[in-house]
């Protein structure tokens, strides 16, 4: 563990980001790294519990405590506090694929599990896993892994997302022949194309992307399997030349509100206008009209981390106003400890993009849009109960120019791919596959991430897509040595 005593002694003491209006200003990271010494402080703070809930329980079953990876946190800790960053950069790495990304973006349900959140005063460990990561790159410890042995065995890989990347990654250091397949220009997925810069930078995917590219693994971009577009793949083909093949597409069909004035102009899904300016921010073309939130009135439906990276992206762009609206009712501001840990507890958050100027509406239903000459000029809104009923006398007005839609995904998109392989879906309209070996219904074909368990977070897709390389290795070669 890292100091016998240093919980007592220490106080939490995390990262903080940089002002707002300076931040606002690019779309640059703003998160401010910690000292060498706060490091090695945070560190010391573990406990070393004789049951560390921020391990995770080993399970793929959603709902459970702690880190869905397994990361060894309390092992990292002690080799951080010790010193010793090139161990804990291969501890790390022994469970996480990329934790660069999940010490960025995921939500750590670690830290809501570490025993120390009892008092609301848990390890940094977000903060310290992106330090050991950021460190093993900077000082050349993250070469390519190469296969001692190749099997002769193919997979293809569709889809370039984290479940993706990280079942590829898995796979060629397994000695398979790897092909991922990606209907974008870039792998990524939403890594790339939704989460805004400002959160996580794109070079830091690229990077990964060399690194598996030296391991042996062949991208394929702007190839979509299924469909009629131009350069689309062949499912059948597929399954005619690998051994296997892997779905992890993600779930990417969002959930609209179909409800009077949905066919006004300035209406717009999150996920289109996010896009558009990772594309900006990158250099790619822009598909389509501009979405801009310059001068604007700007509504964002949906209170989770895409509303928010709504909210950080329209005030970047300048928009006049910006207010995000919820039908759940607010969240307590805090959670009871004696009902809630180790789980994830609902709780009152602000994220650092609500706090760079954005109204928050809870308990609030939108009935219908109104506007002039076509476009959209404002939502004529209802306060609901907690059956999210309308409360009488409560309706309200909002001004709006632009309407994002951010209420999440319903399950992935059966056009083309799904629809040609014919794999079996689950009653969300998900993948089915067996969790223990994510076996869909079709022989050969495997599912894992977003497409097989529905919206998630980065984390279980890392997870999934190194269980589904296991499952595939295992598969193939009658056994595996891949770990769990």
């Amino acid at each position: 563990m890292g100091k016998i005593t240093g919980f007592l002694e220490i106080e939490r003491h995390d990262r903080v980001y940089a002002p707002v209006a300076e931040r606002v200003k690019n779309y640059n990271e703003f998160v401010v790294p910690l000292s060498d010494k706060d490091l090695g402080d945070q560190a010391a703070r573990c406990m070393n519990c004789g049951i560390p809930y921020c391990h995770g329980t080993g399970s793929a079953q959603p709902g459970a405590p702690g880190c869905p990876v397994n990361n060894q946190i309390p092992d990292w800790n002690d080799l951080v506090y010790q010193g010793n960053w090139q161990e804990a950069s291969r501890n790390l790495h022994s469970t996480n694929n990329f934790p660069e990304f999940t010490g960025r973006i995921c939500p750590a349900p670690c830290e809501a599990s570490c025993t120390l959140n009892i008092d609301d005063n848990p390890v940094t460990i977000k903060t310290i896993e992106c330090a050991i990561v950021d460190r093993a790159w900077e000082n050349g410890w993250l070469v390519p892994e190469l296969a001692s042995v190749k099997t002769g065995q193919s997979v293809a890989v569709i889809g370039a997302g984290p479940a993706g990347l990280a079942c590829a990654q898995q796979l060629a250091r397994a000695g398979h022949d790897v092909h991922v397949y990606e209907k974008l220009a870039k792998a990524g997925g939403l890594l790339r194309y939704g989460i805004p810069d400002f959160k996580m930078e794109k070079h830091l995917i690229d990077r990964r992307v060399a690194q598996m590219e030296a391991e042996g693994v062949t991208f394929h971009y702007n190839a979509p399997v299924g469909g009629n577009a131009a350069g689309a793949v062949d499912p059948a083909e597929l399954l005619k030349q690998y051994d296997a093949v892997a779905l992890t597409g993600g779930a990417e069909y969002p959930r609209d509100l179909p409800i009077p004035g949905r066919e006004l102009s300035g209406i717009h899904f999150a996920m289109d206008f996010l896009t558009q300016q990772n594309r900006r921010v990158s250099g790619e073309a822009v598909n389509g009209a501009d979405i801009l939130a310059t001068g604007k009135h700007v509504v964002v439906i949906g209170g989770g981390d895409t509303g928010s990276d709504c909210i950080g992206t329209s005030i970047r762009q300048g928009a006049t106003s910006v207010t995000q609206i919820e039908i759940m009712a607010a969240p307590p501001e805090k959670e009871d400890k004696g009902l809630t840990w180790p789980n994830w507890p609902m709780k009152m958050r602000t994220s650092s993009s609500q706090a760079e100027g954005a109204v928050r509406e809870f308990a609030v239903l939108t009935q219908s849009f109104t506007g002039e000459n076509g476009a959209v000029k404002q939502l004529d809104c209802v306060r609901v109960d907690a059956k999210f009923q309308p409360i009488p006398g409560t309706e309200f007005t909002l001004q709006a120019d632009l309407v994002l839609l951010a209420m999440g995904f319903v399950s992935p998109v059966k056009q083309g791919l799904l629809e040609k392989l014919g794999v079996a879906l689950d009653p969300r309209g998900n993948v089915s596959a067996d969790l223990s070996h994510f076996t869909t219904s079709v022989d050969k074909v495997f599912a894992a991430g977003d497409m097989r368990r529905g919206q998630s977070l980065v984390v279980w897709a890392i997870r999934e897509g190194r269980l589904c390389a296991r499952a595939i290795d295992q598969f193939l070669m009658g056994s595996t040595t891949l770990p769990k």
